[in-house]
């Protein structure tokens, strides 16, 4: 065996003990998630918010308390605001900015597109404190649905 076909073989080794050594820490964080009193969820939601009408606001809050309140821990919900929906997490937009930071308090988590807010001249200073921003926002919907979560359009 040459040099070069040992030091091939020792990276593998290499690579092949640090994803291991990545799963034991990945697993050991899961189940000290889970005894903290982390339950995974049963149920996962994906929202998508795409207008700036308030009685779709006011209808999308009373969506998530309902869940929350039927299913509490057991279920993770995750509002993509996209497009006009923005408006729903503007700090100065929004009707809903005591509801929505409720919401987070009970675990829902709330996400803005950054590409609605730059073909929309919209800062990121200027969406409420505590947002996740995601690069695309139909991005992140289909990304959910691969991986197994429940699609909800928020409307009538």
């Amino acid at each position: 065996m040459n040099l070069k076909t040992k030091k091939l073989l020792n990276m593998k080794n290499i690579q092949v003990f640090l994803m291991s050594l990545l799963l034991v820490v990945a697993s050991s964080y899961t189940a000290l998630a889970q005894k903290k009193g982390g339950k995974k969820p049963k149920h996962k939601i994906i929202m998508q918010l795409t207008s700036n009408d308030v009685a779709v606001h006011k209808g999308l809050i009373k969506q998530l308390n309902n869940l929350k309140e039927g299913w509490g821990e057991t279920v993770a919900i995750e509002v993509v605001c996209h497009g006009p929906g923005i408006d729903f997490l503007g700090s100065d937009k929004t009707q809903f900015k005591d509801e929505i930071y409720a919401l987070k308090e009970k675990g829902v988590l709330f996400v803005v597109c950054e590409n609605s807010l730059k073909e929309r001249k919209v800062a990121k200073e200027s969406i409420l404190q505590d947002m996740l921003f995601v690069k695309m926002g139909i991005g992140e919907i289909v990304e959910k649905q691969e991986q197994g979560w429940t699609y909800i359009k928020a409307g009538f």
